[in-house]
């Protein structure tokens, strides 16, 4: 065993927040196993002995009380109202479900002020949803632009393929990118009906995809998007901020109204975009801090409150 002395614990501290470690996405997987399982509601109508693997199919299978992660747009409002308390319908899928992530690993994703790098973050919410597939039970798959897929596997090796490629991916910024389009033009040809769609991706990446492409992605798939934010860009401070770019010391009068309408424009207009329009096309979108718990994504929020919380970014960069 090789000792690891004071030197190389001061390496990786430095690196702690900035590159992701296949260790820290493993150990998400145990505040995944924490997370309630789902109770099946009494008031339920049940189908005949359908399988534990749920999926989005065209059958009825039975209702259970809503759990964090759930779709809202699932919910089964007449069994909520009666019983008094949420419940959300599922339906039974055909095979083991699909669970698809892709990765935008645009260069502005390696970056962050707080916690932990934006790509940090990325490569920990996508554990998150590697292990709550391995707890469903489905089958895990996910991809980048510009490197062949890691195909889809059940199961505890098929979740490390990908948590292994995350970790690899985020680590810093590929040479080979090919961007979010090409990535997600692959995730269509690899999706089947009923499968779970997960994109991570920078809002300056998503809001450059057409509109078609994510219509398409959305028919007949759970579509989830997670953009990655940083506290600096949605709440810049309102005075001078000075950067550093190679060799030259860079100051942004970031107490002008000019700067800050640009500022605005470049980093929190898109995800304020996506927010308004992606639900309407059939997409949950989840704003995700580099400085938030990693699994915020998953618990419930509308449309309108996603719209809101982007909406109050704006207003926040605004008034400073």
């Amino acid at each position: 065993m090789t000792a690891r002395g004071p030197a190389t614990a001061v390496a990786d501290a430095a690196q702690e927040g900035i590159v992701p470690t296949l260790a820290e996405l493993v150990a998400l997987r145990a505040q995944v196993q924490r997370a309630p399982q789902p109770r099946r509601g009494r008031h339920g109508v049940h189908g005949p002995a359908p399988s534990h693997l749920r999926g989005r199919g065209m059958e009825y299978a039975e209702s259970r009380e809503y759990t964090i992660g759930d779709d809202v747009r699932r919910m089964d409002w007449r069994l909520t109202a009666r019983s008094g308390r949420a419940h959300t319908k599922l339906f039974q899928a055909e095979r083991e479900r699909l669970t698809l992530l892709v990765a935008d690993t645009a260069p502005a994703l390696y970056f962050g002020t707080r916690v932990r790098f934006k790509s940090v973050q990325a490569a920990r919410a996508g554990a998150v949803a590697v292990w709550s597939a391995l707890k469903a039970g489905d089958r895990i798959a996910a991809l980048r632009g510009g490197e062949p897929a890691i195909p889809p596997a059940t199961g505890l090796r098929g979740a490390m393929r990908v948590l292994d490629a995350l970790a690899r991916w985020y680590a810093r910024p590929p040479q080979d990118d090919a961007g979010l389009e090409v990535a997600l033009e692959h995730a269509q040809r690899l999706l089947r009906p009923g499968a779970q769609l997960l994109v991570l991706a920078d809002a300056a990446s998503a809001v450059q995809v057409p509109a078609l492409r994510w219509t398409a992605l959305a028919r007949h798939h759970q579509a989830t998007l997670v953009l990655l934010q940083d506290p600096l860009e949605t709440a810049p401070p309102r005075h001078e901020l000075a950067f550093r770019a190679g060799a030259r010391r860079l100051q942004l009068a970031l107490d002008r109204p000019r700067v800050r309408e640009h500022w605005n424009d470049a980093f929190v207009a898109p995800a304020q975009e996506l927010s308004r329009t992606l639900p309407a096309l059939g997409w949950q979108v989840r704003l995700l801090s580099s400085d938030a718990d990693s699994s915020d994504w998953l618990r419930p929020q509308d449309a309108a409150t996603a719209a809101e919380d982007a909406a109050g970014a704006t207003r926040s960069t605004a008034a400073g």
